[in-house]
């Protein structure tokens, strides 16, 4: 091999941040995960430092000289970031720094070779995206739990959590998706009254809005068993998600990215039917977005017609 022959690929967000580290026949030559890498969640100090962890681990065994291109997808990316990450890659002995995009195109190409497309993404939030030449074009949604996120996880957790405590005080008690989420919030401590449950849930989901997103697995273990409660809510967290698709696509794949829709479940089922009778559309899923950078990296290296060969020894 030539000794500039090694490509790193970052892919970063709010949790996590993931760097692969390939050969350009996509041989994964080192791997290394951190903490969340998103300076607009954690700050740039903190963001950085997560992201130099995980390159530390992932260029363990592989000399840094080698290194001749990288990319990083970033959720919450800004100039001064870019600079932090120069400063880095420096620091582990990297020519030159990588280069900072958004964590929206990392995520399409972690599903697809073509260049362009739309990603469609449902997770603690959701958002879809026009992908054009590997460049993020066009944005729907992803307007944040509060005003927007329609289908995501918070979103259908919310709605499970709306409809039991208003069934509650209604008086009405009974149904899976009814018991799965009273348990959740009070354990065997229930009653006196419905009434009473639904406050105390209330109560406890004003106090922490992050109890919320975790029910929306409650919603596709319920649906699953025949609930018609939970299977209502996945059929309209579905539909909001097609027709958040519906406002950025212009033909090509479509990739689903994100823990809703790349988990078997009720509202992954839904969103592949819609999608595929709307548009006839092929659709797949996201797989390992480090790799996708690393991909992303390479495509100005890699001989006419390898990009497309190479992608799933990148991704997979």
């Amino acid at each position: 091999m030539k000794r500039a022959d090694v490509v790193v690929g970052v892919d970063a967000g709010a949790t996590s941040s993931r760097v692969a580290v390939h050969a350009l026949d996509g041989t994964r030559l080192g791997y290394g995960k951190a903490g969340g890498g998103n300076p607009s969640a954690h700050g740039v100090e903190a963001a950085a430092s997560a992201i130099g962890e995980a390159l530390g681990h992932a260029l363990e065994g592989v000399d840094p000289s080698r290194v001749s291109r990288s990319v990083a997808g970033v959720a919450g990316n800004t100039v001064d970031f870019g600079v932090a990450l120069d400063k880095l890659w420096a620091d582990h002995g990297i020519a030159s720094g990588p280069r900072l995009t958004n964590d929206v195109p990392i995520a399409y190409a972690a599903g697809s070779a073509a260049p362009s497309g739309t990603l469609l993404l449902s997770g603690t939030g959701a958002v879809a995206a026009r992908v054009t030449e590997h460049e993020l074009a066009l944005l729907s949604d992803g307007l944040g739990w509060l005003l927007g996120d329609a289908g995501s996880g918070f979103w259908i957790g919310r709605q499970a959590a709306k409809a039991v405590v208003h069934a509650l005080d209604r008086g009405e008690r009974g149904g899976l998706l009814s018991d799965l989420v009273v348990t959740r919030f009070l354990g065997d401590d229930r009653g006196p009254t419905p009434r009473r449950e639904a406050e105390r849930i209330v109560r406890l989901a004003q106090a922490d809005r992050t109890t919320l997103g975790p029910l929306s697995a409650l919603v596709s273990q319920a649906a699953a068993a025949g609930d018609p409660m939970a299977a209502e809510i996945a059929e309209r967290a579905a539909a909001h998600l097609a027709d958040t698709v519906a406002r950025v696509y212009d033909g090509g794949p479509i990739v689903l990215a994100g823990s809703v829709l790349t988990n078997e479940g009720p509202v992954r089922q839904a969103v592949r039917a819609l999608l595929e009778r709307r548009w006839e559309a092929e659709v797949s899923t996201a797989r390992d977005g480090a790799g996708a950078a690393a991909w992303l990296a390479a495509l100005a290296l890699l001989p006419d017609g390898e990009a497309e060969r190479l992608h799933a020894a990148f991704t997979g």
